[in-house]
């Protein structure tokens, strides 16, 4: 009878645990530390981090995998037919979707770096950018945060990047001297520029892998702020509004019709069933029902419209040259080398300058604060415990570590934790790390095949603004989300909000309408305060915090007592009591996959901030 109390009440916790997660995770499919079979983990990776979906209502979706768990479908349905059409599909809307996190950028970066249009050279930055994802993807969700996140391309560097490529000696030549240089002259003309941005970008990160691996990320918590975030986060898209108006304007048409488009399918007609036909032994064909549009609504637009444009061309609607022919950049594909291994350095050793490193360091601060905002969210969504504070310290600290990379190989970009990975556990209900590390392989594979990536650079322009008037929208409303934590009908939090917003879009575009406007005398000063004063995101940022800590405010008024639920700023090592709120949280959760048993015989590992027996309090 003893016995039995024993293992009655030895089971009590976790059975506790398991209505904890079942509450976070909701009809979770497979949480967190669950190891799907292997050809459902390929698949779910192929479709995983490539979602735009409704936000706010990531978690209510339903999908083709509520009922049942699809690894008992696939067992009885021919795997030859159905599951290789869906793993193509799903491919497809991968990488098409992830045009609004990676392939979108050269579409930005390459203009700004000289480069022209038909240069191969584009296609290997995408697959430079593809490779490293796979990296830094890998890397988090092993030994990082360790939660299911894609680690990528980020908008957020574009900014600063501009910014500094604005610069009166990185501006591009006029189009009559640039047509009269040589190739390879051409060439080092975009390579010294890309050296110069991988060098601050690589340096700038630094900064970040202190941060993370010091644990001076729960201090930072304290003074960034929602009314921190919103700025800093929100001008992000705003600040790029013109690209996305210069890439659409190319062909207004076919621009609206994307943006309609991608809004009917993800949005309209997301909880509507198409049918199809599956084969299960014993019953032959049967119709099945499932959610096309919400599963893949940007394969299905860009399909749509690319192919528009390809009938246009060949009707000779489009004349030749024109930006939305489907054959424009033909070169680049020709050209592409068909594999291609990238490599630190590949364009160059990079440089470093005082003004380019601290105006990445806007680029830096935007993806922490981004990042750390994500963390409690795809936590919740995957039925995962609240990620403990040496977790965080541990993602930033890699993010940082993977932006240093993203510099020396040469991306012309860093890193950031993907926002579209969160609609995907919502949409799949599969938060699974293993899932993320099979697309980690992937993207690596990927990364080498250089015509893949060249293929990319086919997209016509107007789709692409398309695309950028969603993508610069939706990374907008994120920066705003931030604003339910505070007190919107306080006049001081309205003042901080307009102010942050305003006066920096003021100062930015007056200084890239006059370059030269800054003279101290000293060559450096000036490019460094042309930089900074010109980064949209640091002004705001630097704004917004310093109002909301200076001003005199109350907590729940500034939306402290709310933002804190959301971070977990104690923590206690697993298998060493309760988390804050009572919770036990799962001993291997946020443990490294090796190693745990010699760190817990090891009493100084619990002030190692980013290791998992870390025990200190803020």
């Amino acid at each position: 009878m003893d016995s039995e109390q024993q293992q009655s009440q030895q089971w009590a916790p976790e059975q506790e645990q398991q209505k904890e997660g079942k509450a976070r995770g909701a009809d979770i499919n497979y949480g967190i530390d669950d190891n799907p079979p292997w050809y459902f983990c390929i698949m779910m990776a192929l479709q995983n981090s490539a979602r735009i979906s409704r936000p706010g209502h990531a978690t209510s979706h339903g999908s083709l995998l509520d009922s049942i768990r699809l690894d008992v479908l696939l067992q009885n349905i021919n795997l030859a037919g159905l599951l290789f059409s869906i793993c193509v599909l799903c491919l497809s809307q991968h990488y098409l979707t992830m045009i609004g996190a990676i392939v979108s950028i050269p579409f930005i970066l390459t203009p700004a770096l000289c480069m022209s249009d038909e240069d191969p050279a584009r296609g290997t930055i995408i697959s430079t950018m593809i490779f490293v994802t796979g990296l830094i993807t890998y890397l988090q969700a092993t030994w990082g945060c360790r939660l299911p996140i894609v680690q990528g391309g980020t908008i957020s560097f574009l900014v600063p990047t501009l910014a500094i490529l604005n610069l009166p000696q990185w501006k591009c030549p006029a189009v009559e001297v640039m047509n009269a240089m040589t190739e390879s002259e051409r060439t080092e003309l975009w390579q010294v520029r890309m050296r110069e941005l991988s060098g601050a970008i690589a340096v700038a990160a630094l900064s970040q892998v202190v941060l993370g691996f010091s644990g001076l990320v729960g201090k930072v918590l304290r003074i960034v702020t929602p009314l921190t975030i919103v700025p800093t986060v929100a001008l992000v898209g705003i600040t790029l509004f013109q690209h996305a108006s210069e890439t659409a304007s190319k062909q207004w048409g076919i621009a609206v019709g994307t943006t309609a488009m991608l809004t009917l399918f993800s949005q309209v007609m997301s909880e509507v069933q198409f049918p199809g036909v599956g084969y299960r032994k014993g019953h032959g064909l049967r119709l099945i029902w499932f959610p096309l549009f919400k599963l893949f609504p940007v394969l299905l637009t860009i399909a749509i419209m690319w192919t528009v444009c390809g009938v246009l061309t060949v009707t000779g609607v489009f004349p030749e040259g024109h930006p939305a022919r489907t054959d424009v950049r033909l070169r680049v594909l020709e050209d592409a080398e068909w594999f291609r291994i990238p490599y630190p350095g590949q364009f160059g050793m990079p440089t470093v300058s005082l003004a380019g490193v601290l105006g990445m360091l806007a680029g830096v601060i935007a993806c922490t604060v981004e990042s750390i905002s994500y963390y409690p969210t795809i936590s919740q969504m995957c039925a995962a415990p609240p990620p403990p504070l040496h977790a965080i310290n541990r993602g930033i600290g890699i993010e940082g570590l993977g932006t240093v990379l993203a510099g020396l190989w040469g991306s012309g970009n860093g890193t950031n934790t993907f926002g579209e990975n969160v609609g995907a556990i919502g949409v799949t209900k599969v938060g699974s790390r293993r899932v993320i590390q099979w697309a980690a392989l992937i993207m690596v594979l990927q990364g080498v095949l250089n015509k893949f990536g060249a293929a990319f650079i086919m997209i016509p322009d107007p789709v692409v603004g398309g695309i950028f008037c969603v993508m610069f929208g939706m990374i907008t409303a994120f920066g705003l989300a931030a604003l339910q934590y505070v007190d919107l009908r306080s006049a001081r939090n309205l003042y901080i909000l307009g102010v942050s917003f305003f006066f920096p879009l003021v100062l930015c575009i007056w200084l890239q309408e006059h370059p030269g406007a800054i003279q101290t005398g000293n060559e450096t000063v000036d490019s460094t305060l042309s930089v900074l004063l010109g980064t949209t995101i640091l002004v705001g940022g630097v704004l917004g915090c310093t109002l909301d800590n200076l001003i005199p405010g109350t907590p729940e008024e500034r939306g402290l007592v709310a933002w804190s639920k959301e971070m977990a700023l104690e923590t206690v090592p697993s298998g060493d009591g309760l988390a804050p709120g009572g919770i036990e949280l799962e001993k291997n959760t946020f443990d490294f996959p090796y190693g745990m048993q010699l760190m817990r015989r090891w009493k100084w590992t619990r002030h190692v901030p980013f290791l998992p027996t870390y025990k200190m309090k803020l």
